[in-house]
């Protein structure tokens, strides 16, 4: 009977960090896809949720809904290729992804469409996130709460 605690424990540790998950992906929002019926959340990256408004030039802008078309656009068919890295408390995949050769948490975050998750990422993207907000790309060209503060509000 004491077996059955561990055998729960051992399924969500690091070992499940082995993980590959490749194929075509939906995007279900700024930051997190599907790939055979598995949800994936992307490390380290937080995008704005899809009623989470912004503003630009004075008017508000579905930054969040933008953010998740973003993605879809520059997914397009290709293949994903995730490592799963964790599986969080809501008992969703957390993994870094790729595509078309390039991570898609870096590209999503260098396009100002998410922003570092430096709670979970340490500053992983950092560099990506000072490009966009330099270049004004994304939810930089205009003003808008980190998801992580509209999500507490």
């Amino acid at each position: 009977m004491k077996l059955a605690p561990l055998l729960f424990l051992v399924l969500l540790t690091p070992a499940a960090a082995t993980e590959a998950i490749t194929g075509r992906a939906s995007v279900i929002d700024g930051d997190t896809i599907e790939i055979h019926g598995k949800r994936i959340r992307l490390w380290g990256i937080d995008a704005p949720e899809g009623r989470q408004p912004c503003t630009r030039d004075g008017k508000a802008w579905r930054c969040g809904a933008e953010a998740a078309n973003a993605l879809d656009r520059h997914l397009d068919g290709a293949t994903v290729a995730c490592t799963v890295r964790d599986i969080d408390r809501y008992r969703r995949v957390v993994a870094t992804c790729e595509a078309r050769g390039r991570d898609v948490g870096d590209w999503l975050v260098s396009e100002g469409w998410a922003l570092d998750y430096r709670q979970y990422s340490k500053g992983a993207y950092a560099a990506a996130e000072a490009t966009a907000k330099d270049a004004g790309r994304g939810v930089w060209g205009g003003e808008f709460e980190p998801p992580w503060e509209w999500r507490r509000r």
